[in-house]
């Protein structure tokens, strides 16, 4: 069994790809009322007590956060403590010092607060929307991360590569006032760890389906090769979706009929098996990735999971195209009020 690092605190995030919700009667919401009621969710967050708040991108109808730095922005400003960010931002598909500098803005913005989470795109919708091959997928995400690196370091920047023009003592603005954490979103590939510990970045798992016991080897492997690169330690987070209710009943019934449309519509295109009541049921046990019930069944399901894995972070990944807001509220708060102190109580 891993152990949490000890240099690294104990914190918790939310994230969410910008679902859209539905009213009381079921329609869907708009696109604009959406993207406001996130910036609702992110000051609710910090009301809460929670450490992170983040916003994964995504450029499809019922997940239209294609802007997420713009959305964080708002929230970093009608904010204070909590930290914002990506979660995740696509590198592959965008250009690796555009994005430095709306996060290095951000980070000005939120006083040092921003974070970043880098990931290839599990989600493919970005690629044909931006113009780029997906026979390049491993070459795009390589090279603009070398050259994100560089970027991050600060100074003008030299770098030479084959997916965009070269740099040459580049002065790339605004410069950092604080440090930028970032993170890349590993789903299951050794490589991905070893990239990742290359880079010094932290480390984020992605467990969206089976135990997260399975993710037990790659923090190891984290640590050998961090070690082997010779960089500081970083840390460790899971991020797995989930949904927090008074009572396990109300968590299922709210959570369960969106869950099951959603994998049912991307099946297709993402490989998922087509979920049922039964398969839902599993993922719901110790041996499953959801974390949906009352705060004591939550809690106990993270508080086990960060023991397994070796974790000092956890982000729960809320909501799902067709909730209501007023149920995603209620979670967020249950998470940060009830949850996280429960949490903690169970690792001390």
């Amino acid at each position: 069994m891993s152990t949490a690092p000890q240099s690294f605190p104990l914190t918790f995030g939310l994230n969410t790809f910008g679902d859209v919700t539905s009213d009381a009667d079921g329609r869907p919401i708009s696109h604009a009322q959406t993207i406001r009621d996130l910036v609702g969710h992110g000051i609710a967050a910090e009301q809460a007590g929670l450490d992170f708040f983040g916003i994964g991108e995504h450029h499809v109808d019922d997940m239209p956060l294609s802007a997420a730095d713009i959305v964080l922005s708002a929230i970093a400003a009608r904010t204070e403590r909590i930290h914002v960010g990506s979660a995740v931002t696509v590198l592959s598909s965008d250009d690796p010092v555009r994005v430095f500098q709306r996060y290095s803005t951000l980070n000005a913005v939120s006083d040092g607060r921003a974070e970043i989470i880098l990931g290839r795109g599990s989600s493919i919708d970005s690629f044909p929307l931006f113009g780029f091959d997906l026979s390049d997928y491993e070459q795009l995400f390589e090279e603009k991360t070398n050259l994100f690196a560089h970027l991050r370091e600060g100074g003008p920047v030299t770098w030479e590569g084959s997916t965009r023009s070269g740099l040459r003592d580049q002065d790339v603005v605004p410069h950092l006032e604080s440090p930028l954490p970032t993170w890349i979103g590993v789903g299951g590939s050794p490589e991905s760890v070893i990239r990742t510990a290359h880079y010094g970045f932290s480390l984020m798992l992605a467990v969206i389906g089976g135990p997260a016991s399975r993710f037990a080897p790659y923090s190891e492997l984290f640590h050998k090769a961090l070690e082997q690169f010779g960089r500081e330690p970083q840390q460790i987070g899971l991020h797995s979706p989930g949904h927090v209710a008074a009572t396990d009943e109300q968590a299922r019934e709210e959570f369960w009929p969106h869950y099951r449309d959603m994998i049912t519509k991307v099946s297709a295109t993402r490989g998922f098996a087509i979920p049922t009541e039964a398969s839902f049921r599993r993922e719901l046990g110790p041996d499953g990735s959801l974390y949906v019930g009352s705060p004591e069944t939550v809690a106990a399901k993270i508080a086990a999971n960060l023991r397994v894995v070796g974790a000092n972070r956890f982000d729960l990944k809320y909501g799902i195209p067709g909730m209501t807001d007023e149920s995603l509220l209620t979670a967020i708060r249950l998470y940060g009020e009830e949850v996280v102190p429960r949490v903690r109580e169970l690792l001390a």
